[in-house]
């Protein structure tokens, strides 16, 4: 290992994205260890010591923290439905746990995996860079908490803590455990929202993971990165409903033929919502509001600041992200598996 290995703690290492950025910090010759409420086999047979914890719990999230060179938190409680308070005790508890324990363990380094969502209002959002501002109303908790959390992170670069967060935007890939397999899993009754014109940004995995460890390493060289918000994406705005058939492709589906209006999707997201609130049904809506304002709006961004500021650049496109992907799936389908 070279001098300039670090220590390095990463919440959430086990989960997709953190996964991806631990094997690109151990390619590096970095130490690295996760923070978990689970065990992952995986992460023990590649060398990562692995802490269980919950987030919530400041004095377990502290013993986890001291004596790390950098801290990437990546956990977080994800999804478009649930109580407010299931959100804000991880999302942002959470975080308020990991900036405290940052300061008091001297840990001089923290990277924060944001969301775009934390600046969705509900419009077309094309080309709009880091300046635009937060929303004055969420349609779900999970862009709330983020937000919140976000900028406790911002709020807390000073001269002894360098911090940065970044927002990737539809995180896919092989291992995909959130977006991959719900898309492929609701391919019979899934509809095409809208007139399938809305263009999105969309990240595979290993760049967004390298746009992490490219973080970390402009805090330690660039103090002027420090308290800064920075979109990443595969800087290919693709549409929305021709990314979701190519994924369906690449499970070995057909793409969709069945299309529902914006409207239509917006009310029956209302609808649910208020039929799981008022009759207490356990569970996930297949419509919100939320949803159906993201299914049919263009989100893609300016992602120059971090091509400026990180030296980040896509390495991987969505061409051949689709390839990985589909080898990926054809694998974990076969009997042998």
């Amino acid at each position: 290992m070279s001098s300039s290995t670090k220590n390095i703690l990463v919440t959430g290492g086990g989960g997709f994205l953190g996964k991806a950025i631990v094997r690109q910090l151990l390619a590096k010759g970095h130490r690295v260890a996760s923070f978990s409420r689970s065990s992952y086999p995986e992460l023990d047979a590649i060398g990562v010591t692995q802490i269980a914890g919950d987030l919530a719990n400041a004095g377990a999230v502290e013993d986890a923290v001291r004596g790390r060179d950098a801290v990437f938190h990546v956990a977080a409680k994800p999804g478009v439905w649930g109580a407010f308070d299931d959100f804000f005790q991880p999302n942002v508890t959470g975080t308020r746990h990991v900036i405290a324990a940052c300061r008091s363990c001297r840990v001089p380094t923290l990277v924060y995996t944001s969301s775009p969502s934390v600046v969705f209002d509900g419009r077309d959002m094309q080309g709009v860079n880091e300046s635009v501002p937060y929303p004055a109303h969420y349609h779900a908790p999970y862009p709330q908490t983020k937000a919140i959390a976000e900028q406790a992170v911002m709020a807390a670069a000073d001269e002894n803590l360098r911090t940065i967060a970044l927002r990737p935007h539809l995180i896919w890939g092989p291992e995909d455990n959130h977006l991959v397999p719900r898309i492929i899993a609701r391919a019979e009754s899934l509809r095409q929202v809208g007139d399938g014109q809305n263009r999105v940004d969309t990240i595979y995995v290993d760049n967004a993971a390298r746009a992490h460890v490219l973080a970390m390493e402009a805090l330690e060289n660039n103090p002027t990165v420090s308290g800064k918000v920075y979109f990443i994406s595969d800087d290919d705005p693709i549409g929305l409903w021709e990314m979701v058939n190519r994924i369906l492709d690449a499970g070995g589906k057909p793409p969709l033929t069945r299309t529902l209006s914006p409207g239509m999707a917006y009310w029956l997201g209302a609808l649910l919502e208020w039929s799981y609130r008022i009759f207490g049904i356990a569970g996930e809506p297949r419509m919100t509001r939320f949803v159906a304002r993201e299914l049919a709006t263009s989100h893609w961004f300016d992602i120059s600041a971090a091509k400026r500021d990180l030296g980040y650049s896509a390495e991987i496109s969505i061409d051949e992200g689709m390839k990985r992907l589909k080898t990926w799936l054809t694998k974990s389908a076969s009997p042998s598996a």
